[in-house]
C-alpha cells in the first residue's frame, strides 16, 4: 500500500485520518510539533509497524523534507486554527499557516509526491452573503485566520501551474467529532458545550443564537480526504472543493440538539440555562456549503447529517470525559 503523510497527525482531524488509513493498511506517516495536538490521540497507534511520528516542525523546512521521503500522498492538516487566535496573534499564525503550508508544498515538490491534498476553509468565503457558499464565489476575508487559508489556496494553485504537481483543497466547514479537544481558551463550540453542558455549567452562546453553521461531522471529513486522494479523474484535481453536509444549523438549534442527546446520560442537563453573551469579531453570519461540485466530481455522498453526527459524537464524549 501506498505512503501517507498526515502533518498535524495528532490533532483532532489528523488523528482520526491516522486511524482511518491505517485500518485500511497504509503506511502513515505523522508529523506534529504537538503544539495543539496531543500524545494521547496517537498512542494507540504507536505500535503498529505501519506507523511512523516524527516530530517535527512545518516552519523547518528540514523537517517537512524528512517527512516526505518515500511519501506517495499528503494529507496536510497541519494549521493553527481559531479566527481569535489569529486576531490575537496573527504573526504566529501566518508563520504556520502560510510559512509552513509553502515549506510542505516545496519538499512535495522536491520529493515527487503524487497528489497534496490539504485543509483549507470555510473562513475563506468571508463577506461575501450569498447562501449556499459556492466554491468560485468568494468575498473578503474577516480574520488573519482566513487570508492565511485563502494564501494557501493560491499557492496550491500556482504550485500545480508552475511544477504539476497535484494538488486539492478542502474548505472544511465546522468540523466535529470524536477527539475535538474540549479544553483550552480557543475550544471549538460543539465540543465546549458538550463539556460545560456535562458539568452543569450554563454555555455561553456569542449574539442571540441566530447564526448558523453547516456542521460536518467528522465521518464526512474522513470520506472527502479518501476521495480526493484516491480520485482518479484528473478533473477533479487542482482544486477545492466544499466539505460539508449542505445544510445549515443555529447555534440555539445546536444547543437544543446537544441537550437532547446529553439528557439520555443525565436527565438535569435538560433543564440548564443558555446565556447569551456579546457578536464575536471576526466571525460569519451565516454558513451554508453548496455540496454539488464534491458530489459530482468526487462521487461525494456525505453520511452524518447534524443529529446523527451529535449523537455519535455526545456518546464518544460521555465515555472519555467522564
Amino acid at each position: 500500500m501506498s505512503k501517507i503523510l498526515i502533518t498535524g497527525g495528532a490533532g483532532f482531524i489528523g488523528s482520526n485520518l491516522c486511524e482511518h488509513f491505517l485500518s485500511k493498511g497504509y503506511q502513515v506517516v505523522c508529523l506534529d510539533n504537538f503544539a495543539t495536538g496531543h500524545r494521547y490521540n496517537i498512542a494507540p497507534f504507536l505500535e503498529n509497524k505501519n506507523f511512523t511520528l516524527i516530530e517535527g516542525d512545518i516552519r523547518n523546512l528540514e523537517d517537512c523534507q524528512k517527512a516526505v521521503l518515500g511519501v506517495s500522498y499528503i494529507l496536510h492538516q497541519a494549521a493553527l486554527g481559531s479566527v481569535p487566535r489569529s486576531i490575537k496573534d496573527p504573526i504566529t499564525s501566518n508563520d504556520v499557516n502560510v510559512s509552513g503550508f509553502l515549506n510542505m508544498l516545496v519538499a512535495a515538490r522536491d520529493a515527487g509526491v503524487k497528489r497534496f491534498i490539504y485543509a483549507a476553509s470555510s473562513s475563506t468565503y468571508g463577506d461575501s452573503e450569498s447562501l449556499p457558499k459556492v466554491e468560485d464565489v468568494i468575498g473578503k476575508p474577516l480574520s488573519p485566520y482566513a487570508i492565511t487559508k485563502y494564501v494557501n489556496e493560491l499557492y496550491a494553485d500556482i504550485f500545480s501551474k508552475t511544477y504539476g504537481l497535484e494538488t486539492i483543497g478542502l474548505r472544511y466547514f465546522n468540523v466535529f467529532g470524536r477527539r475535538q479537544d474540549p479544553n483550552g481558551a480557543y475550544a471549538a463550540v460543539i465540543p465546549l458545550f458538550v463539556k460545560q453542558l456535562m458539568n452543569h455549567e450554563s454555555p455561553v452562546i456569542n449574539g442571540t443564537g441566530d447564526f448558523s453553521r453547516d456542521f460536518t461531522y467528522i465521518d464526512n471529513v474522513i470520506q472527502m480526504n479518501e476521495l480526493a486522494m484516491l480520485t482518479p479523474n484528473l478533473e477533479a484535481v487542482n482544486t477545492v472543493y466544499n466539505t460539508a453536509v449542505g445544510d445549515r444549523t443555529t447555534l440555539n438549534d445546536l444547543v437544543h440538539y446537544l441537550k437532547k442527546h446529553l439528557s439520555e446520560f443525565d436527565s438535569a442537563i435538560a433543564n440548564i440555562e443558555i446565556i447569551y453573551g456579546p457578536y464575536r469579531q471576526g466571525d460569519i453570519p451565516h454558513s451554508l456549503a453548496a455540496i454539488e461540485k464534491a458530489k459530482k466530481l468526487l462521487g461525494y455522498s456525505p453520511t452524518h447529517a447534524i443529529d446523527k453526527g451529535l449523537k455519535e459524537a455526545v456518546s464518544w464524549y460521555w465515555e472519555n470525559l467522564k
